[in-house]
């Protein structure tokens, strides 16, 4: 059975730590490192990532240490493991660490390495284009993602999927796919194989500078970013627009902010062969009626599904547009 340390920390590696704690027929999970409880919400209350929740769950013991401190090698050396197992842990470890157990570190990837090595693949593969990804085991090494490769598995990127979407269905079946590489290594039945040298593209983490909608590209470029950072760190527009009264006993002329945020949550290119949507729209202009809301892109209008405006709840775009009561002046930047 081998003894396996699990590094990790978002909802993304929760899979594969299920996945490896209950094949105990080939596993046992010695110990689970992830960060400390970190500060979440409005209310800044401390709360643990959700590996710590799940192994906990599962009664595995927790190691939230720094692997800068001097002494983590020794607390690595006390778990008795075998192997060390990464999914988007979150912190890097140095050589002396990667050194510490007998069998190394293994990571899982969500990417066809050597493609979108780093912090964002998953987004960066949507927002590139690309028809199909995947998930990689490989030996951890100093270099980000370079080394060499045990298994892959590859997945189609479907037309409207959002990042979030895809990192949940290749976080599921990369957590089988783990499973059976470190089986497979610690029973001598796979040997890695090098990454091809080369030149390719860094999956580079997506700040919330990056997810402002650029509606001056075609609409099949702001619809790949729109997904791309949905959920996270979320598509966002400057909305600028004045009120219009609801009735004669409206205050004539009251004018909303003269910019205000409106988060783009779920949004597809308009169908141009319906004669409902607007002919010729300028990059940015809103047009609305009573169940669509449509904005102009350099190419074809793309249709808003579902926004969250400034300081309120998530809602549907129809809900948002007539509730804001936009004028024909609107627009978004």
């Amino acid at each position: 059975m081998l003894k396996v340390l699990f590094a990790g920390t978002p909802e993304t590696a929760v899979p594969s730590l299920r996945k490896l704690a209950h094949d105990t027929d080939h596993f046992e999970i010695v110990a689970v490192l992830t960060r400390p409880d970190a500060p979440t919400g409005r209310g800044r209350k401390l709360q643990p990532s959700a590996v710590k929740q799940a192994a906990l769950e599962l009664g595995l013991p927790v190691i939230e240490s720094d692997p800068k401190e001097e002494t983590f090698v020794d607390e690595l050396a006390a778990t008795g493991a075998q192997i060390g197992v990464v999914v988007a842990y979150g912190n890097i470890l140095r050589q002396h660490v990667l050194d510490a157990l007998p069998m190394g570190w293994v990571n899982l990837h969500f990417s066809l390495l050597p493609e979108w090595r780093g912090a964002a693949p998953v987004q960066r593969a949507i927002w590139a284009g690309d028809s199909v990804t995947g998930t990689t085991v490989f030996q951890l090494t100093r270099g980000m993602d370079e080394g060499p490769v045990l298994a892959q598995s590859t997945m189609e990127i479907r037309a409207h999927d959002t990042s979030g979407e895809l990192l949940e269905r290749l976080a599921q079946d990369g957590s089988h796919l783990l499973a059976a590489a470190l089986e497979a290594l610690a029973e001598g039945r796979i040997s890695p194989v090098p990454q091809p040298q080369g030149s390719f593209e860094v999956a580079r983490k997506i700040t919330t500078e990056d997810a402002a909608v650029r509606f001056k590209a075609p609409v099949f470029a702001v619809d790949r970013q729109i997904r791309a950072c949905t959920p996270a760190p979320g598509a966002w527009a400057h909305l600028h627009a004045n009120a219009v009264a609801e009735d004669a006993d409206a205050v004539e002329g009251k004018e909303a902010p003269a910019a205000t945020v409106l988060h783009i949550l779920k949004a597809v290119p308009a169908d141009t062969e319906d004669m409902q949507v607007p002919d010729d729209l300028e990059p940015g202009k809103l047009v609305v009626t009573k169940k669509h809301v449509w904005v102009g892109t350099l190419t074809s209008p793309l249709e808003l599904l579902a926004v969250k405006p400034q300081g309120k709840k998530a809602m549907a775009a129809a809900d948002w547009a007539r509730g804001a009561h936009l004028d024909e002046t609107a627009y978004l930047d």
